[in-house]
């Protein structure tokens, strides 16, 4: 598994965890598959954003291999 604080390891298609807004105090994560990548820059040291195929958005946490 990798983290997902680069952008370049992050691709639409991937399965990833991801910290939603109201978890991140909890650290809760959710799965999901990458459809749109939210996050400009190169790397965020929180994770890329991302928005999954049923709609949520979050940072990544994880990225599953």
């Amino acid at each position: 598994m990798t983290n997902g604080t680069k952008r370049a390891n992050i691709l639409t298609g991937l399965k990833v965890s991801i910290v939603l807004k109201h978890d991140q105090r909890t650290g809760k994560l959710t799965e999901g598959i990458v459809l749109d990548i939210l996050t400009k820059s190169a790397t965020h040291p929180h994770g890329i954003k991302v928005r999954l195929e049923n709609g949520l958005v979050g940072r990544v946490k994880t990225i599953h291999d």
